[in-house]
């Protein structure tokens, strides 16, 4: 039985996956290995930062909506004829120069942006420009790959610090703010890094980007969404660190940080982000059968008709990209000796 069920399962595949594009499905593949091999050191730091960090938890969805993504797309790109080509080993040159520089100076963020430049590049240089042009979304979508927010969280602080004392002295209460510490007659709040928001901001800058992608097709539609993607949950922290502080004048501080605790992680962001979805909703103006790729406007394209002449053989690239892992490799380590290392 297990003898027959791979043979199945073999064929099952073969008939899924055109001939035209199996060879260059294992070139992708073994290309995307070396690259892992390259920068496992980062994939690895980028995973534990998804799983231990607040601000990247919501990561840990972005690879399933990847692959989601490509399997929305399929059937349409599996019309199209995938080629090698040379312009990608610019990028992935790019790619290789942003992980040495990160690495030698030991920037993560630069290092990660690289790591995930490396994977995009290979699709680019094994697949060619049309399947870049069909799968353009999904390899844009993988920047938020990359764990970023820390750097924003200083002026969400103060942001969030100023709101909260204009509302509170609106409200009756009187209070004085010092940077990110405000004063009320029942004590002195923080605004520390964990009430920045910054992990509600991230997270619905990336879900605001799939929604925009998914449901508009109208760019200005587009950009007014992603406009209140970044501005509601600002305003929404705001008015969360004033309810917390409003609450604790009448009872008690013990009790308002119980009650900041469970609104902020469970109910009230969760209700802010229903909210603008539900409030963006009639202004969706995609069909659910809309098809993500045109194929015919990408076979007609003139200008992707002649990216596709600057072709290279498949096993030609991806010797290219096997020799580039160490190029790289001495790339990053004359960097450090030059001194970019902190």
């Amino acid at each position: 039985m297990p003898h027959e069920l791979a043979i199945a399962r073999g064929r099952a595949w073969r008939q899924r996956v055109p001939p035209a594009w199996r060879t260059p499905l294992l070139q992708l593949a073994l290309a995307c290995a070396a690259l892992a091999l390259l920068t496992r050191t980062d994939w690895s730091e980028m995973a534990r930062q998804w799983w231990n960090s607040s601000t990247c938890n919501h990561v840990l969805l972005i690879p399933p909506i990847l692959a989601w993504l490509v399997h929305l797309r399929w059937p349409e790109l599996a019309k199209l004829r995938p080629q090698a080509w040379w312009p990608g080993l610019a990028w992935l040159a790019a790619g290789l120069s942003t992980w040495a520089l990160g690495t030698a100076a030991s920037v993560n963020l630069i290092a990660q942006l690289g790591t995930v430049m490396l994977m995009q590049s290979a699709v680019a240089t094994l697949l060619g420009p049309r399947i870049v042009a069909g799968l353009l979304f999904p390899l844009a979508y993988m920047i938020f790959l990359v764990p970023f927010g820390e750097e924003i969280v200083p002026p969400l602080q103060a942001i969030t610090a100023k709101m909260a004392v204009a509302l509170t002295q609106a409200s009756g209460v009187p209070a004085s703010i010092a940077g990110v510490f405000i004063d009320t007659p029942v004590g002195r709040f923080e605004v520390a890094e964990a009430c920045s928001g910054v992990k509600f901001l991230v997270a619905m800058i990336a879900l605001g980007t799939l929604v925009a992608h998914l449901c508009f097709r109208s760019w200005k539609r587009r950009a007014v969404f992603m406009a209140a993607c970044a501005v509601v949950p600002v305003l929404a922290n705001g008015v969360r660190a004033w309810g917390t502080i409003y609450v604790a004048q009448s009872r008690g501080v013990e009790f308002a940080a119980g009650f900041d605790h469970v609104v902020y992680g469970w109910f009230f962001f969760a209700l802010v982000m229903t909210g603008l979805l539900a409030v963006s909703w009639r202004y969706f103006d995609r069909a659910a059968n809309d098809r993500l790729v045109d194929v015919e406007a990408l076979e007609a394209s003139p200008l992707l008709n002649r990216l596709a002449r600057c072709r290279i053989g498949g096993w030609h690239a991806l010797a290219v990209v096997a020799l580039a892992v160490p190029a790289a490799l001495l790339l990053a380590d004359g960097l450090a000796a030059a001194g970019l290392r902190p």
